[in-house]
């Protein structure tokens, strides 16, 4: 069994969640199963080796859960953009447009330094912007973003569009 199929046979759909037609599709099958689990983080680990990645960039709050891991794997720091007011020193902070208003993503001021080669990780890639504004964000203090990489793509949610430009990586897409 193939990675794709592999996950798409542990990730379930909650319909209803976290409100009316709309369909969440949970990981939390992928992290029970420590197999499973690995499984993911070698195939990240398999794709960015021999890149030179500098940081692995973590998207609150399951880009964390890949992150981390695959940054001890492979040797780079391990940087976590979070929303605001969660960071204890001083940060900046990058501002992107929802459906219904805005939010924004904050790390600290010292996270990534001028040059570094960054990937952007996370769980699931839906509409793009809160990794749009992740990229922002680093390119704004001078890192280099390499590629932006999920576990889950929905594709009709045409996230990519929201990406123009980027090298997107997805496990499983739907």
């Amino acid at each position: 069994m193939n990675i794709d199929q592999l996950l798409k046979s542990k990730i379930r759909d909650i319909p209803d969640f976290p409100k009316p037609g709309i369909i969440f599709k949970d990981i939390t099958p992928i992290l029970q199963d420590p197999q499973v689990f690995k499984k993911v983080v070698d195939a990240f680990a398999e794709r960015y080796s021999g890149k030179k990645v500098d940081v692995f960039v973590g998207i609150e709050s399951r880009g964390f859960i890949f992150g981390a891991p695959l940054a001890y794997e492979l040797g780079a720091s391990f940087v976590p953009v979070r929303k605001v007011g969660k960071l204890p020193y001083k940060t900046v902070q990058e501002s992107y447009d929802l459906e219904y208003g805005s939010a924004t993503v904050e790390m600290h001021v010292d996270a990534v330094h001028k040059g570094q080669r960054v990937v952007v990780i996370d769980d699931l890639l839906a509409t793009g912007g809160t990794a749009n504004a992740t990229c922002r964000l680093l390119e704004k203090q001078g890192a280099h973003v390499l590629e932006c990489a999920f576990v889950v793509e929905l594709g009709f949610l045409e996230g990519r569009k929201k990406l123009p430009g980027r090298d997107i990586f997805s496990l499983v897409r739907y």
